[in-house]
């Protein structure tokens, strides 16, 4: 057994080259370009929702005042008319990334956290590359990817934007394991 203090250093260098990895995917790499589409006559959409001046949050038109209300023909008539809308509201104003990247770090450091705790429960100090690799490589890729189904499966988010993502959680994984079987204790 490994104490996961012991491991500080290979979860926060494999936190830093995730981010940089990261950075790198969604600023170089085209693949993202199109995980989401432009509304059609964008600028009178936006000139309606902004008449309604929702606060920041998540939203679902039309939403049911109950489990039973989802049976009454009124909501049905409203589902079936459409259009049926699951939208998140963020504050108005320029891209601010600065925040959202410290938290996309903290969230890094917190996955290579589990992988190292979960990795040091499994195997010795004296553990191969490989057996550490494999152990640290599952439990990152569940940590980054394994969650975005959900979002596939229950809010009909474009499974090829999930999986793409998915693949990011891989890449993600696969270097958090090459880091931990580097700077694994010997």
């Amino acid at each position: 057994m490994v104490p996961v203090m012991s491991l500080w250093i290979p979860i926060l260098a494999s936190a830093v080259i995730v981010f940089v990895a990261s950075s790198f995917m969604h600023m170089a790499l085209p693949y993202h370009k199109h995980d989401f589409r432009s509304a059609p006559r964008e600028d009178e959409v936006m000139a309606a929702l902004r008449a309604f001046n929702l606060p920041p949050g998540d939203y679902v038109v039309p939403r049911p005042a109950s489990m039973a209300d989802m049976k009454s023909p009124a909501f049905v008539e409203k589902m079936t008319k459409g259009p049926v809308v699951l939208m998140t509201v963020i504050p108005p104003g320029p891209p601010a990334m600065g925040s959202q990247l410290a938290l996309w770090f903290l969230y890094s450091i917190l996955v290579s956290f589990f992988a190292a705790y979960i990795t040091g429960r499994a195997v010795g100090p004296t553990a191969d590359y490989l057996a550490v690799f494999r152990f640290v490589g599952a439990t990152a890729f569940m940590g980054y990817s394994l969650a975005l189904m959900q979002n596939s499966i229950w809010y009909k988010r474009s499974w090829r934007t999930t999986l793409l993502s998915m693949f990011d959680g891989l890449v993600y994984g696969l270097l958090t394991a090459g880091t931990f079987g580097w700077l694994w204790p010997r």
